[in-house]
This record gives structure tokens, sequence and C-alpha cells, in this order.
């Protein structure tokens, strides 16, 4: 397997789980699919629309997200919204985040340098 590949499939395992975390986050305010995709492009989510839907529906059928059909305009559209378990599960996953994000750093840390530590 060459590198490109091995990186691709690493990259693809670490941007599963944090659009989940990204989607929960933005749809804190009630968005729908396609308005969320733009979003989560402009931040630099790369995710295709095969993949975010049935995200979406299985973060619904789990109680994380709710949804409703908005019939006002001349196309139909599904919004999503996050549930209060949902914001919990959000917030829950980017303290992990954050937590994990320390843990690398510390690994990163060239050994016998002054990380604060007085061992």
């Amino acid at each position: 397997m060459t590198m490109d590949a091995t990186l691709s499939g690493h990259l693809q395992e670490l941007r599963r789980g944090t659009v989940v975390v990204a989607s929960l986050t933005v749809l804190r305010t009630p968005g729908y699919g396609y308005s969320l995709l733009e979003t989560l492009s402009a931040a630099g989510f790369e995710v295709e629309a095969n993949t975010l839907y049935p995200l979406l529906r299985r973060l619904e059928s789990q109680g994380l997200l709710t949804s409703e059909w908005n019939t006002a305009e001349a196309r139909p559209r599904k919004f999503y919204r996050t549930t209060e378990q949902g914001d919990a599960i959000a917030a829950a996953l980017r303290g992990e985040w954050a937590r994990l994000d320390d843990a690398i750093g510390d690994l990163d840390t060239p050994a016998g340098t002054d990380s604060g530590s007085d061992l």
C-alpha cells in the first residue's frame, strides 16, 4: 500500500468522528442538509451528500437531532436541530477532543525538555 493510500485511509477515519461533532455543533441553529454541507465545507470539513444525509438520519434515530419539514417554500426542505441530548453529547465530545489534543501535544514534546513538570 502506498503512503498516499495509507494516509488517505487514516484521514478518512479521523474525519468520520469530527463530522459528527461539527454537525451537532452547527445544528444548534436549525438548518437543512444542503446548508449544513456548505457550512461544513466553508469550515474545512469536506463531506459528500451521500455521507452526510445518512449521518443525519442516524443522529436523528439516536435522539441527537430532531427534524421538521418546512413546506412554506416552493420546494419543501427538512430542517434539523440538535436536541438537548445532542447538545450534551456534542459538549462531551468536544471536551474529549480537547483532552486528546492536549495528550497528543504532550506526546509530541521531546523527552527531556521542560514541559512544566517537576519529574
